[in-house]
């Protein structure tokens, strides 16, 4: 098999497209043949080194969609020659080997492109807006950076909870874009003050759930948007990890939820059941759909880390094996 490996931090040059054994599954492992994976601004970090914890050498890529090759002893939930998506580091190869909880069947009439759009962004969308700050009908969500893989999903699983839906963004095209995926309104955090807009759009009640993915540089506009009793699910720190505030939120009531889906404890027994028993039946009748900007051939994968870091594209960008 070949894969995108990194063996030394730095810029998209330490990326080795490199031979390496093929893979054999565990007794709860599956084996993937690989046909298209999702690029995530996370790998950006893991190859340059500032991602918290990881060891070198290892190979890019968080999730993908294929064909099962090989399956453990253990595994019950899918056999081989199944089309699935998954998630799982390693994607960005020839063929992967995943924990067989992460090996999620393809909705019909999906392509792979699609199901290397589900894994991560998805996954953490849902974690966050069904486990962690159980979004109601009827409420008052906003996402950060809508324009992303985890807030494109999280604005479809809101309006599919029936709430009332704002976006976040730094450029008015892909507010526009969000406009046409369901939101109900739309603010420019590098041009409108956020919390002054949103007591405007709420007749000053504020918001009740908020999905903070920017950090430092836009925390303090979305804690001081919040109503009495909101909460807030925190997944990221794209602006800045080190956020402040003031405990004036006790008066309010308000919880700040941190999350991480790696190392939660109700990941594998509560979101992953729910996504396959709630989620995925959305995703077969067309309700959820991934949102895709580009595909490009494997190859491309230095194009697509610069794509990540221009910051222009609205959804996922996906590679797929060359031709």
């Amino acid at each position: 098999m070949k894969g995108w490996l990194v063996e030394e931090f730095g810029g998209p040059e330490v990326m080795q497209w490199a031979d390496m054994p093929d893979p054999e599954p565990g007794p709860d492992e599956v084996v993937v043949d690989v046909h298209a994976s999702g690029v995530n601004f996370a790998e950006t970090r893991m190859r340059a080194g500032t991602y918290t914890g990881l060891k070198r050498p290892f190979v890019l890529g968080l999730e993908g969609a294929g064909v099962v090759s090989a399956i453990g002893t253990d595994v019950d939930n899918c056999a081989i020659g199944d089309k699935i998506f998954f998630r799982g580091r390693g994607a960005h190869a020839t063929k992967i080997t995943i924990k067989a909880y992460h090996a999620f069947p393809l909705p019909d009439g999906w392509s792979y492109e699609q199901g290397a759009a589900a894994g991560v962004g998805w996954l953490t969308a849902w974690h966050a807006l069904h486990i962690v700050a159980p979004a109601q009908p009827g409420q008052k969500v906003l996402i950060e950076a809508v324009a992303s893989s985890v807030g494109s999903a999280a604005l479809q699983i809101a309006k599919a909870k029936g709430c009332w839906v704002v976006g976040t963004a730094s450029q008015d095209a892909k507010l526009e874009i969000a406009k046409e995926w369901g939101a109900d309104a739309v603010i420019n955090y590098k041009k409108e003050n956020v919390r002054e807009r949103v007591m405007e759009l709420t007749d000053g009640k504020g918001l009740d759930v908020g999905c903070m993915t920017i950090g430092e540089e836009t925390a303090a506009d979305l804690i001081e948007s919040m109503a009495y009793e909101g909460r807030i699910a925190m997944y990221g720190s794209t602006g800045g990890r080190n956020v402040t505030f003031s405990l004036n939120i006790g008066e309010r009531n308000i919880q700040l939820l941190s999350m991480s889906i790696d190392s939660s404890a109700r990941y594998v027994p509560e979101t992953i059941p729910s996504f396959c028993s709630e989620a995925i039946p959305l995703f077969s009748n067309g309700t959820l759909k991934p949102i895709i900007d580009t595909v490009l051939p494997v190859s491309k994968v230095a194009r697509a880390h610069e794509m990540i870091h221009e910051r222009n594209h609205f959804g996922k960008i996906i590679l797929v094996p060359d031709e």
